[in-house]
């Protein structure tokens, strides 16, 4: 349709070309019209076609948050290592108020937001104005210069409309010098193989529209932005092949003319938002058909209007169909209410129309096919910006999530397979980060591994990604507070230089592979552990309270089904046997189902000696202990026993109250007598127990401490109270029993948070020696540590506090000092290394304002930590992140030698799946694997892995079994894990692990053997002495009787002898 013709004015008052006339002469817009027949066939056509769609049925789009989300852990759908397509455009974008400046210069005319900034009634707003910005109207050889370094082949820009026409007419005489500056950006673009993607408006409509007609609320204004249009069009379009009308149409409904928050600052509410938008989608389509009547025979363009969108989740993941409803409807109050009539069927949404009744503008039959398909491609705007705005759109518990691949799924659902440009996508950063934008990396990643993704797994066309956006800009109403570009610009330094940001220096590697290739060192390794390998499960604190009880009880004597000690009445319990303890041979039975070979536990030092010294030891509890640790070895299976496991809450600790009371940690006594504890639990468990750990994460117990130098004091004395407990091991049992101590160290990996900074690989660092070194180096020195030199806390760790005492108010150093005595004491006081490892944690140094201001709550290591998003996490945020696990012993196994063997004591996550937990079936190949390969691979003597941990306690959370509540059931994650161990691994075929045993292994066997069915042969052993003892009875009875019969006889004959009665001789008959 031409200019002034309509769908409503076709036939009645619409001027018509005469049927002879050239439709493709070129003259002025004001005599541009279609000729009679060809409109009305268009018209005849295209209103069949809208009778068509309009009977169809409505979009698909609510499907989205019916079917299941994708998978974290199944397909890599949590972070996906592949390509994008070949030619896939990559891109960065600016608009023109936010970035030009050069406000009235060169003839430019005032825009709403030049006004609105210069107005003083902008209450709480930013007050700062957009005058001079990045100067880009100046520096833009510079703009093109950082596209050049990124590598892209698009930039997205918008044309000033102000500066054209100041008074916004574009029938009049347009401004020279900008069409000069706008044709000699394009040319420089296409010089550098640079797609220039052209936006006509971008929020800065001139201000004399405004005073004249009341801007976007006047339909006037529809006329005016298609003869702006049509003059871009005819002068930049033979070198632009990608137009957008106009940028998130939303914002400048809502926020200019509804809330009043943007330019031009009046707050009308839904009605005059409503009118807005009405017109703007009417300008649009507009502009979309002078393009394709017009120019797009010679030109080849394409054009469409970028839309903004949020993303939102039903409440808690329930996707009822009342939830999907209400997400289907914020959805739709924002991106649908524009898209719907363009790419839909040419009308509002149904929950708009409802919502808002006759405020809502409609669109007559003609006007609805008039509108329809006015856009070529898809473009979508997805940052801050809507995201912000669509807090205000959920209800019933609805979350906002930033999630671009279910936004794109969504729009391929609702209104067909459309080609999709990402024409802006990003976040923003504090003004104060600077060049160091170490957030914006990883949410970058983000968004791009999703738009991968939704190319890969749900088939959406996405042909480009705009990274926004290219230079530190005005952001709107938040001045200068916050930044969005890739490269930094001071605005105090008048010459504005383009500083690459670390998060520009990412884009580019992105952009240079064309996504994410795959990493070599995730391909999986084929192979098996050692035959000595541990195979663990880690439970904790197993206790029963069974016959301990002296009360006597009435059941039901009240109807309430309860249980009442009779008063007065006690019993004499006896002391109990292994066999009361009803909990340990189920609990253990669970153990040996997994096919594990190890079991760790802890002992509760609070129950063992209340007192905290010897003068009350509670032997029941020792006894339960030795209850299972024998049973243990009725399963043939070993005990790796923890002497402390710290509580890492109040009151006490885990220590006994007195100790606690006393000071804890703080106190050097609480050494002493943790010595004390130790000697009586050899001494008590030793023959049972093959490997001993004093303290469970000595690393995290400290951080209870609130200063540093409490720290500092109780790492102090754990290391001293563990190298004690060590060597008494090693003086008085070692050679009875030979077990391995050890203290277990929590030991996450740290990952520099910015890998384009040094700061933040010498941070990761310091996080490690604070969290490993401080505790090993002063017992094993390091690999390249001359002997008389170990003993201490490692160097940089000293250098570092010395180099932050003056800020803390510390004179000195903050480190206490081991004695000679106790560095000797402290050297090789260690069996076996022993870590527990969960995840892997993104590292970098606290901002020095900060770690000035807030040193009280700064950690020693002056570091902050952070977690990458696309890592995949489980419900209580821990990112599971395998090759982590391989970091982390390559770097202790590098720092401290293979001498000692590595053991992983403790490894897990949680999994609130009752049977299929399948993050947690994944947690244990992957690290399984990641272990596998540092063995293989590294070198590191690796000679142990514990799942953490055996038993859920109530709800489904860590445990390879449900809490005996839910009948200890075995999840999933069992099976997985007694297959890698029945294969010890990952091999090649799938032949069961077979080991040689040593000679003394096979006698160990037999005397396990015999201990397991020691009741058996007791048994059998009785037998035997009973059956012996029959056969002497009988023997003697036989030869006592016989003995009877011959004294009977020799007493017969000697009588008739003194009677003399002859005695005859029997004599033999001999035959011949």
């Amino acid at each position: 349709f031409a200019s002034g013709c309509t769908p409503e004015t076709v036939g009645t008052n619409c001027q018509l070309w005469s049927s002879d006339q050239s439709t493709n002469t070129f003259i002025m817009l004001n005599h541009l019209f279609l000729p009679t027949r060809q409109c009305l066939l268009v018209f005849l056509l295209l209103s069949v076609f809208g009778w068509k769609r309009a009977t169809c049925s409505p979009g698909e789009g609510r499907k989205i948050w019916q079917q299941p989300k994708p998978d974290p852990i199944t397909q890599d759908q949590s972070f996906l290592y592949d390509t994008f397509p070949s030619g896939f455009l990559w891109g960065s974008g600016t608009s023109a108020f936010q970035t030009e400046g050069a406000w009235d210069q060169d003839g430019k005319g005032a825009s709403i937001w030049d006004n609105f900034t210069h107005s003083t009634a902008r209450g709480h707003l930013a007050t700062e104005t957009a005058n001079i910005a990045s100067d880009s109207y100046s520096c833009w050889e510079g703009d093109v210069k950082a596209l050049e370094y990124l590598g892209v082949r698009s930039y997205t820009f918008s044309l000033s409309w102000p500066r054209f026409f100041p008074d916004g007419n574009a029938r009049g005489q347009p401004n020279m010098a900008a069409v000069k500056h706008y044709s000699n950006i394009i040319d420089r673009l296409l010089e550098n193989n640079i797609e220039p993607v052209v936006t006509l408006h971008h929020w800065d409509l001139p201000q004399a529209l405004q005073e004249r007609y009341g801007g976007w609320k006047n339909e006037t204004l529809i006329e005016l932005f298609e003869d702006y249009a049509f003059f871009c069009f005819h002068t930049f379009g033979n070198r632009v092949k990608y137009w957008l009308t106009m940028h998130n149409p939303y914002m400048v409904a809502v926020q200019g003319y509804g809330t009043g928050v943007h330019a031009p600052g009046e707050a009308g509410g839904a009605s005059h938002s409503l009118t807005v938008a009405h017109n703007l989608i009417k300008a649009h389509a507009k502009a979309w058909h002078i393009y394709d009547t017009r120019f797009r025979q010679t030109q080849k363009g394409k054009v469409s209007i970028v839309l903004g969108s949020h993303w939102v989740e039903p409440q808690r993941g329930q996707t009822t169909h009342a939830n999907v409803e209400l997400c289907q409807k914020s959805i739709e109050a924002v991106l649908g209410w524009f898209a719907n009539p363009i790419f839909g069927d040419g009308d509002y949404p149904v929950s708009l129309r409802i919502k808002h009744g006759v405020l809502m503008p409609t669109f007559t039959p003609e006007e609805k096919v008039w509108v329809q398909n006015t856009a070529d491609y898809f473009a979508l705007s997805f940052g801050p910006n809507n995201l912000r705005l669509g807090r205000n759109l959920v209800q019933y518990g609805q979350t906002v999530t930033p999630d671009l691949r279910r936004v794109l799924a969504w729009i391929k659902m609702e209104y067909g397979d459309h080609r999709v440009l990402v024409a802006e996508g990003g976040w923003f950063s504090e003004a104060s980060v600077g060049r160091e934008d170490t957030v914006a990396i990883y949410l970058m990643k983000r968004f791009i591994n999703q738009v991968l993704q939704a190319i890969k797994f749900d088939g959406v066309q996405v042909f480009g990604y705009s990274a926004w956006s290219l230079v530190d800009g005005f952001e709107w109403n938040y001045g200068y507070t916050i930044r969005r570009g890739l490269f930094y610009i001071d605005f105090t330094d008048p010459i504005r230089t383009r500083t690459p940001k670390t998060a520009a220096q990412y884009y580019r590697h992105v952009v240079a592979q064309n996504g994410f290739p795959s990493d070599e060192t995730s391909k999986e390794v084929k192979g098996r552990f050692p035959c000595k390998f541990h195979w663990g499960i880690v439970h904790f604190y197993p206790f029963s309270p069974q016959f301990t009880d002296p009360n006597v009880y009435i059941w039901n004597l009240t109807g309430d089904g309860s249980l009442r000690p009779v008063p007065g009445v006690k019993l004499q319990t006896r002391q109990a046997q292994c066999t009361d303890y009803l909990a340990i041979r189920g609990h253990l039975r669970l153990l040996a189902s997994t096919g594990a070979s190890h079991y760790r536990f802890a002992l509760n030092w609070s129950l063992i000696l209340p007192q905290g010294d010897l003068s009350n030891v509670n032997t029941e509890a020792l006894r339960y202990y030795r209850c299972i640790l024998m049973e243990l070895k009725k399963l043939n299976l070993e005990a790796v026993v923890i002497l402390y496991y710290p509580t890492h809450s109040a009151p006490n600790l885990g220590l006994p109250g007195p100790l606690h009371t006393t000071g804890g940690w703080l106190n050097y006594s609480t050494v002493g007598a943790f010595q004390d504890y130790a000697a009586l639990c050899y001494k008590e468990l030793g023959s049972w127990v093959q490997y001993w750990i004093t303290v469970n994460e000595p690393n995290r117990l400290v951080d209870i401490y609130s200063n540093g130098e409490d720290r500092h004091q109780a790492t102090h004395n754990l290391l001293l109270a563990h190298a004690k407990a060590w060597r008494l091991y090693q003086r008085k049992y070692s050679h009875q029993w030979r077990a391995l101590v050890s203290v277990a160290l929590h030991a996450d990996w740290a990952e520099p948070a910015n890998p384009f900074l040094e700061s933040h690989t010498v941070a990761a660092q310091r996080f490690l020696l604070f969290e490993l070194g401080r505790f090993l180096d002063p017992l094993l020195g390091t690999s390249n540590e001359m002997e008389q030199n170990k003993g201490n806390y490692p160097p940089e760790m000293k250098v570092f506090l010395d180099g932050q005492a003056p800020a803390t108010g510390i004179t000195g150093s903050s480190l206490p000092s081991f004695s000679e005595m106790e560095k000797e004491e402290l050297r090789g006081a260690l069996s076996f290394i022993a870590l527990n490892h969960f995840t892997t944690r993104l590292v970098s140094p606290y901002p020095p304002t900060k770690l000035n201001s807030q040193h009280k709550q700064t950690p020693d290591h002056g570091c902050l930590t952070l977690s990458d998003p696309t890592w995949p996490s489980s419900s209580l945020g821990q990112a599971v992140v395998p090759w982590g696990l391989r970091k982390v012993l390559s770097w202790v196994s590098q720092r401290y030698g293979d001498a000692l063997p590595i053991i992983v004591t403790g490894s897990g996550v949680d999994d609130q799946a009752a049977v299929e937990d399948k993050l947690r079936q994944h947690y244990v190949k992957a690290y399984l694997q990641e272990a596998l390969k540092a063995h293989h691979l590294d070198g590191v003597n690796l000679q142990g892995f514990y799942v953490w941990k055996l038993q859920d306690r109530h709800v489904p959370q860590f445990g390879l079994f449900t809490s005996s509540h839910h009948q200890s059931k075995a999840k999933a994650s069992v099976a997985v894990y007694r297959e890698i161990i029945s294969h010890g691994g990952f091999p090649k075929d799938s032949t069961v692990k077979t080991c040689q045993f040593t000679e003394n292994q096979e006698t160990c066997s037999v005397c396990a053997w015999m201990f397991r069915n020691k009741v058996m042969l007791v048994f059998g052993v009785c037998l035997l002495i009973t059956a012996a003892i029959l056969t002497a009875l009988i023997i003697f009875i036989i030869f006592s009787k016989r003995n009877t019969i011959r004294g009977r006889r020799k007493r017969t004959r000697r009588k008739k002898k003194r009677e003399g009665i002859p005695v005859h001789l029997s004599v033999p008959i001999v035959k011949y």
